[in-house]
């Protein structure tokens, strides 16, 4: 669905939640028919109930007497009591039977929702995804999905038995008494048009409710996640207070739809109390005077309140209803998220094929969205086929953009990044993230065993290879001193490891992968140097038929790079060798003898 039809059902959630229920139509319309008939069974005692006081009344004279042609008075309650047992036994039958349904129902939407709300921020722009908090993600993904259980269960199946038990109560109406049938239905339009005045005034209220619930999720998922930071700063009463108030918006929202939704259901059978007052007054009037017998009266008494009451419960599907569909409308804002374009425009069909031969950026200007100040500008580099080239600079000169620009996280302001001479938008954007392995700078581990993290790269792997990737990455002997070995667990973002053995295994990912582009934005920045020179060694063997592209602050890292770029506010201001870049007085050997202390020397030498 377009980003235009998105934003035209987000406007109108109830018909885009109609559409997530049309693959269960058997189901939905199953369920429908269990809930009819479930009605039309609890209504049928009432009816037998009315029939036994024509009984007792008329005696050998009842209208049953007549039907059945056997004046006995015992003999006919006892039919109707075997009827009115039936009839209740297949009430309960039926509702058990939509109550099963509707459940599932429910459940299967839910589902459906969840799954096409998180596969699509899987497929986001990451300028989308990155100005959202993940708690708001969270809360929205789980927490708001979960709100239309309530109204998907129930509401649906009120609706639809109220409107059955109107329907049939109000035909058993028609035929005892046209005029009394007018008096009784006399209240519906206005308890109809009271609902939908709650409604609308419960609307914006809701989403408030849910808005202030995804502030609370996100704090507490940043806290949660920042929680030595809080404790080493000993900000614990600060971010206490935070969420306090937090917690203290949502109990606010909370209460003003508390004192809304609380006045829906008085109102209401203030309302249906006047179409039971016409009906028993209007009945007995015409019952005293013997226009009505006493069997009819004591019916239409009867199910004067099974037609009128079940409007009451339109209190809770408004609640239920509006509090879904606020949390429906959250989902929906984040189905229009624009998805990153998967091929280009020249791609006529097919997987475009490509290997990494004469990388390309050509003239590219990037900044990040809410900036004006360009990250990248006017920026150009070539890197050759199977080349190992390295970025260093300080920190926001624009290292790490090159490699998310590279990985088609993010798109070119202006200029094109090509790779063997075609713009790497014309790939396939599954295919062309094959071609690359990335070990990051905030190493990411999944919950679960080493060897699960490390075939992350290659589900289909055996441990053979498993292993062998470790030893490359130097992490196979502190895995072999694991009482589990490659079974253990790393715990939740890997909290069981330490920052160099994170950051080891994130590597052996990368080996296991096998890509033609290899790419390592400060891969070594959290390692000894004995494990540094081990990882170098390593990376030497594997990156000699691959494209190599290292970010750096270390410069010991990058001393084996055919070629090293020094960056300064987004611009390539000098490049070579290692040996190249020491020769001259250059910026590069400025940071390179403040990291080795070579500069520091100078000081003390200068100061004496």
């Amino acid at each position: 669905m377009d980003k235009e039809t998105y934003l035209q059902t987000s406007r109108y959630p109830f018909l885009r939640l109609l559409n997530y229920m049309r693959g269960e139509r058997k189901n939905y319309l199953t369920a429908t028919l269990y809930s009819v008939l479930n009605k039309l069974f609890d209504i049928f005692p009432e009816v037998l109930i009315g029939v036994a006081v024509d009984v007792v009344v008329n005696r050998k004279n009842s209208w049953l007497a007549t039907l059945l042609g056997n004046p006995d008075m015992m003999f006919q309650l006892v039919m109707l009591g075997v009827l009115t047992f039936v009839a209740w036994g297949l009430e309960s039958v039926f509702q058990y039977l939509y109550s099963v349904k509707w459940r599932n129902l429910a459940q299967a939407v839910e589902h459906r929702l969840r799954m096409e709300t998180y596969q699509h921020i899987q497929s986001a722009r990451m300028q989308d995804v990155d100005k959202t908090a993940v708690g708001q993600l969270i809360a929205t993904i789980n927490d708001d999905i979960n709100q239309l259980e309530r109204f998907l269960e129930d509401g649906l199946n009120q609706i639809i038995q109220i409107t059955a038990s109107t329907l049939l109560i109000g035909i058993i109406f028609l035929i005892c008494s046209p005029i009394i049938t007018v008096f009784a239905i006399l209240p519906v339009p206005f308890i109809l048009l009271g609902a939908f005045y709650f409604q609308h005034k419960l609307e914006p209220k809701f989403l408030l409710v849910r808005e202030k619930a995804a502030n609370i999720s996100a704090a507490l998922a940043n806290n949660l996640t920042g929680l030595m930071t809080i404790k080493s700063y000993t900000a614990e009463q600060f971010e206490g207070r935070r969420i306090e108030s937090l917690s203290q918006d949502y109990q606010n929202a909370n209460r003003e739809t508390i004192v809304i939704s609380s006045m829906v259901t008085p109102v209401i059978r203030i309302i249906i109390l006047t179409g039971f007052l016409f009906t028993l007054m209007i009945g007995g009037y015409k019952t005293i005077h013997g226009a009505m017998n006493v069997g009819v009266f004591s019916l239409l008494i009867f199910l004067s309140q099974r037609l009128l009451w079940p409007f009451s419960m339109l209190a809770d599907v408004t609640v239920n209803f509006q509090r879904a569909m606020a949390s429906t409308t959250r989902a929906l804002n984040l189905l229009t998220w624009e998805k990153e374009e998967q091929t280009g425009k020249q791609l006529v069909s097919g997987k475009k094929q490509f290997d990494s031969s004469g990388i390309s950026f050509n003239q590219v200007v990037f900044s990040y969205l809410g900036s004006e100040k360009p990250v990248l500008d006017d920026f150009s580099v070539t890197i050759r086929d199977k080349e190992t080239v390295a970025f260093v600079g300080e920190s926001g000169s624009g290292k790490s953009t090159i490699i998310k620009l590279l990985c088609r996280f993010y798109l070119p302001k202006s200029g094109n990044i090509t790779c063997n001479g075609a713009n790497i938008n014309c790939f396939d954007l599954k295919n062309w993230r094959e071609k690359i392995a990335l070990v990051s700078q905030d190493v990411f581990l999944f919950e679960g065993s080493i060897a699960d993290n490390i075939a992350y790269a290659q589900k289909n792997a055996d441990m053979d290879k498993i292993w062998k990737a470790a030893c490359i990455a130097g992490v196979d002997k502190f895995i072999h001193q694991l009482p589990d070995g490659m079974l253990s667990d790393v715990g939740p973002r890997g909290a069981f490891l330490s920052g160099g053995q994170k950051q080891r295994i994130a590597i052996a990912r990368a080996v296991l992968k096998d890509a033609p582009i290899l790419i390592l934005d400060e891969a070594t920045s959290a390692v000894d140097n004995d494990t540094e020179l081990a990882i170098q060694q390593a990376l030497a063997k594997i990156s000699h038929n691959k494209t190599t592209i290292i970010i750096a602050h270390r410069l010991s890292t990058v001393t084996n790079a055919d070629k090293i770029y020094v960056l300064d506010k987004g611009r390539i201001i000098e490049q070579g060798t290692h040996q190249e870049l020491l020769k001259s007085p250059t910026y590069y050997r400025h940071l390179w003898s403040i990291q080795t202390g070579e500069y520091q020397q100078e000081i003390e030498t200068a100061d004496c």
